[in-house]
């Protein structure tokens, strides 16, 4: 298996799951490679070469690796380059040789990763370099597919983004549906401060909340669709007490401007959420 590792992220589990499911295990007829099983010899060698189609950041390579090994314990891998790098259209980014029929089996597994991991990065460097030249850092969000969470936020960090919180554990987020049940946005951050939350994010919307937000003890402010205006405005009442986050309705036509305001951070759900999938192939030839 790849050394491959995240925190939190178990690599075998999700390789096993992930061939299981294209496998079909446990269903009627089903935990097989059918056609290599019945089209490729069982001693049948390939070699195949990764590339790239277009221009991309690279994420995910190790994990793929990790597919073709966990099939083919002999595989002998080549990763062509790192994690994270920018690479032009044309670019080899792993050569493989083994058993054909691990190959066969494990390529669209190693392949959907990278070209999802890898279109997730690619996004995310179009939004860190479309922010210029500006002191902001670019988050990602919660917005994940289930169970790729670990993975996404790992392709987000190769595209150059910094990750906002993991999930609902590691810091309290207080958005509009948690103020209108506390009353007001000075209580809900109040009774997340009581309950002994260390990190408090609370999203505030106007001007006015700023105040009682930071005077009840928020620890950093969401400001949630602002204008470049609204939001030079609330850095400037902030005054650095606290980190601020620009929030809502980014694109790559006004991340400069809202980079621009001052804020620390600009966070951006749709790197997750909404990333085309990068052209990434696999040619095999017998040998």
């Amino acid at each position: 298996m790849s050394q491959f590792t995240l925190l939190g992220f178990d690599l075998a589990q999700f390789i096993r799951a992930t061939l299981d499911e294209d496998l079909g295990l446990g269903l009627p007829g089903g935990g097989r490679d059918v056609t290599a099983d019945s089209v490729i010899p069982a001693d049948a060698r390939f070699a195949g070469v990764m590339d790239s189609r277009d221009a991309i950041v690279v994420a995910g390579l190790p994990i793929a690796a990790a597919f073709f090994r966990t099939l083919d314990p002999d595989m002998e891998i080549e990763i062509l380059v790192e994690e994270g790098a920018s690479v032009p259209a044309g670019s080899d980014l792993m050569r493989l040789s083994g058993n054909a029929r691990a190959l066969l089996t494990a390529e669209r597994s190693a392949l959907n990763t990278v070209q999802h991991l890898s279109g997730v990065a690619t996004m995310t460097r179009e939004y860190v370099t479309a922010m210029g030249d500006t002191a902001a850092k670019l988050l990602d969000t919660r917005k994940t597919i289930p169970g790729l969470r670990h993975l996404e936020k790992y392709a987000t960090r190769m595209g150059g983004a910094k990750n906002h919180r993991m999930g609902l554990w590691d810091a309290a987020m207080i958005k509009d549906n948690h103020i209108a049940v506390a009353g007001s946005v000075g209580e809900a951050v109040r009774r997340a401060r009581a309950a002994g939350v260390a990190e408090v994010i609370c999203e505030v919307d106007r001007l006015d909340q700023i105040e009682p937000a930071l005077a009840a003890g928020a620890s950093h402010l969401l400001l949630d669709n602002m204008d470049a205006a609204t939001l030079r405005a609330a850095v400037a009442m902030v005054a650095g007490r606290v980190p601020t986050e620009a929030s809502g309705g980014v694109t790559l036509a006004t991340i400069a401007e809202k980079a621009a305001t001052g804020v620390t951070y600009i966070s951006v759900g749709r790197l997750t959420q909404s990333a085309p999938a990068a052209d990434v192939g696999l040619d095999f030839t017998a040998i």
